[in-house]
This record gives structure tokens, C-alpha cells and sequence, in this order.
């Protein structure tokens, strides 16, 4: 399949007024994560249209047209892929997926130089084809790559940032609702700071429906919610990664849900709450660095970052992240 073939029923996906009008994906990197990304696109009808790029010209065409020939089963418009940046022109969202690959026991933060060398070639092309797109960096470290492509870039600041803790986020909620025994939905927490080792749960601001978390009671098991237990939840999900990493070679699935909602959320307007990693200035005294907090998402990029009631620990933990962050990304010049 060539870039102009399409494959696909002539659709069009509503914006939150329930207008209709066009509206236009691009994916970079047709990898484990790109490609699972354009098939959650296409099963939740996020958009009209999606690309893939990606320099390698069977590999991209072959996902798209894999995943097109779906195209009868779901809301979706069309899915096309081709190793020609121009494929990207007049995408409303850019996605990031293209990076150095995690190895097993390899931290996010020892990709930085790999990422930020790919993204030095692929950022100024990208933006010269689709420069009022808004820009959703999801390859690691996802933060420093951020905080790197932001600069690289020239865009606004609000343009430009993270999947973050997204996918954290999704992770903490998971544990938390499965102990004590509620849907997920009603669990309302989140991580924040980098995605990777030093990232935190904020427990002061959790919530269950109505119920402070840390007023919850007994879990499934009888148990309280005590330090050692969110601290084994903690863990969990910051191990989380590695484990599925070290079991089948990378983490996919999730993150691909996880990148559709961020993508909804832009396209439709929604102004949700999503810990994404953006650029902060004078947040609890951090400055200067891209990392997640709880921030509303629109069409416009990442807006106001909200500020939760927080415990001294909980903010010291924030500074230290945003440090262990702001280290590297010095190590490369940014």
C-alpha cells in the first residue's frame, strides 16, 4: 500500500459541538507501541483519519494495511502508513512514538540520548508539515524528551507535552480499586512527577467515590490502608513496566488506551483532568522542568495544572522527581 492509498469508509467524527468536520492523527513510529496505538484509534473512533510514519517502508504499510482491513468492523474513517513525512501534513495531533527501545532492567531516563538524537532529525521535519498540531510526546524518558522536544520545537508551550503518567495513573487506579473492591472508575488518584522510578502517588488528594482514601477502612483482605500497604501499590506500579518489559519485550496495550484518551480529549475538547507531563513554572516551587501533575486538556494542548492539597512528603517527593529529571536533561544541554 502506497501513501495515497486509503482504505476505509468516508466517515466523519464529531467535534463537542456535534459539528462535523475532518479531523487528522499522525502517529510517528509504527512499533509496538504506534502500531497498537492506531488500532485503540481505530476501534474507539478517536478520528477521522490516521497515519502512521515511520522510516521503515514495509514495516509501516504492512501495520496499516493490517489494521485496515478491520476498517468494516469499527467507527473508524481510514488508516493509512508510509515512510514520507508529508503524510503528517495538517494533523490536528501528532503522537511521538519513535525512540530508543527499553531494554530489560534498563531505566527510562538511560534512553535520553538515543530519544533526543531521534527527536533532533525528526522534530524540525515534523513541525515544517504540521505545525498547528498538537504534539503528544509518548517516547521515553517521556519527560526529558518532552522538556528536549519542547525546545527543539519552538512551539508554545501548551502545544507540546507528555503522555506523562497517564498510563500511572491507570495503573494506580487498577490496584487500588481491586483492593478494595470497587469499579475502577470510582477510584480518583493520581501519579505525578516522572514517569519512572522517582514518580509518586499523591494519597493526600485520593479519593473512593466520595471517601478519602486514606479514610477508606479494611481492604478485600481485612487490611487497612496503612503506609506498608499503598507502599506495595506504590511499587507495584512503578514496577510494573519492568516486569511486563522483561516478560514480552515491551509494554503496548495499555499505553495505547492510554494515548487514545489523551488524543479525545483534545480532539472533542473535554477539558479533562489527565496527569500529563508539561512544562512547569512555579508549581509547589518547581520550575523549569516537564513532568506530570494533574492538568486539564483541550483542544488547544495542556492548560491549567492543578494544584492538590499535598502532605511535606508528597512535595518534597515532587522536587526530588523534577530534580532526578532536570539532571539529565542538563546532560544534554537542555
Amino acid at each position: 500500500m502506497t501513501e495515497s492509498d486509503e482504505v476505509g469508509r468516508d466517515e466523519l467524527a464529531g467535534d463537542s459541538r456535534g459539528e462535523r468536520r475532518s479531523s487528522k492523527v499522525a502517529i510517528v513510529g509504527a512499533g509496538a507501541v504506534g502500531s497498537t496505538l492506531a488500532y485503540a484509534c481505530l476501534l474507539r473512533g478517536a478520528a477521522r483519519e490516521v497515519v502512521l510514519f515511520d522510516r521503515n517502508r514495509d514495516k509501516v504499510e504492512a501495520e496499516a494495511m493490517d489494521i485496515a482491513h478491520g476498517i468494516q468492523f469499527t467507527p473508524m474513517g481510514s488508516v493509512r502508513g508510509s515512510d514520507d513525512v508529508a503524510i503528517c501534513a495538517d494533523a490536528d495531533v501528532v503522537v511521538i512514538t519513535a525512540g530508543a527501545k527499553q531494554k530489560p532492567g534498563q531505566s527510562r531516563l538511560d534512553l535520553a540520548g538515543a530519544t533526543i538524537d531521534i527527536m533532533r532529525d525528526l522534530l524540525p521535519r515534523l513541525v515544517a508539515v504540521a505545525p498547528d498540531a498538537v504534539y503528544v510526546m509518548v517516547a521515553n524518558p517521556v519527560d526529558v524528551a518532552t522538556y528536549a522536544g519542547l525546545k527543539i520545537s519552538g512551539l508554545p508551550q501548551n502545544q507540546f507535552f507528555g503522555s506523562g503518567t497517564v498510563l500511572d495513573t491507570s495503573r494506580l487506579r487498577y490496584l487500588v480499586a481491586r483492593a478494595c473492591g470497587v469499579a475502577v472508575q470510582s477510584v480518583h488518584a493520581y501519579m505525578a512527577g516522572e514517569h519512572g522510578d522517582s514518580e509518586l502517588p499523591l494519597w493526600s488528594s485520593a479519593m473512593i467515590g466520595a471517601v478519602p482514601l486514606l479514610q477508606w477502612g479494611p481492604t478485600r483482605d481485612g487490611r487497612m490502608l496503612d503506609e506498608e500497604v499503598r507502599a506495595a501499590i506504590a511499587a507495584e506500579v512503578v514496577g510494573s513496566a519492568y516486569k511486563i518489559i522483561a516478560g514480552k519485550g515491551a509494554t503496548n496495550y495499555a499505553v495505547g488506551l492510554a494515548v487514545v484518551r489523551i488524543i479525545e480529549a483534545v480532539l472533542r475538547d473535554e477539558h479533562r483532568v489527565l496527569s500529563v507531563s508539561s512544562l512547569l513554572e512555579d508549581y509547589l516551587e518547581i520550575s523549569d522542568v516537564c513532568m506530570s501533575v494533574p492538568s486539564v486538556v483541550g483542544r488547544d494542548g495542556v492548560g491549567r495544572r492543578l494544584v492538590p492539597v499535598v502532605t511535606e512528603s508528597e512535595r518534597h517527593g515532587l522536587r526530588r522527581s523534577a530534580e532526578e529529571i532536570r539532571a539529565v536533561a542538563r546532560q544534554f544541554g537542555f
